[in-house]
């Protein structure tokens, strides 16, 4: 069998290069860490942040939507659990870190929506 140094063509006998620092490696990882700082790891940060604004601004008598798809009104707030109306006099509690939208605001006119 050849060699994998061997079949690469490289130089047995020689010693290993001896040269300064690599600073086109520090370079590129840098502008790698750019690219994924500016397109994935910003743009999450400033979600997390309107969401806990949402959240924070929760009122009795929003519409929201759970995570989970299911759309009631708040009748019930505390620290971690919202109390939400899905029908007439069907109350459920579900944790505050659920609710993934605020449909309406309590006291605003529905949105229109076209079809």
């Amino acid at each position: 069998m050849i060699s994998t140094a061997f079949a690469m063509g490289g130089n047995q006998g020689a010693p290993a290069a001896q040269g300064g620092f690599d600073w086109s490696f520090i370079a590129m990882m840098a502008v790698i860490f750019g690219i994924f700082y500016f397109l994935m790891i910003r743009p999450q940060q400033k979600k997390q942040k309107e969401l806990k604004a949402m959240l924070d601004n929760l009122a009795y008598g929003d519409m929201v939507m759970t995570s989970g798809g299911i759309h009631g009104k708040v009748t019930g707030l505390a620290d971690t659990v919202v109390t939400l109306e899905i029908a007439d006099k069907v109350r459920i509690k579900v944790a505050r870190s659920a609710i993934g939208a605020i449909l309406q605001k309590s006291g605003q006119p529905a949105p229109t929506t076209k079809a």
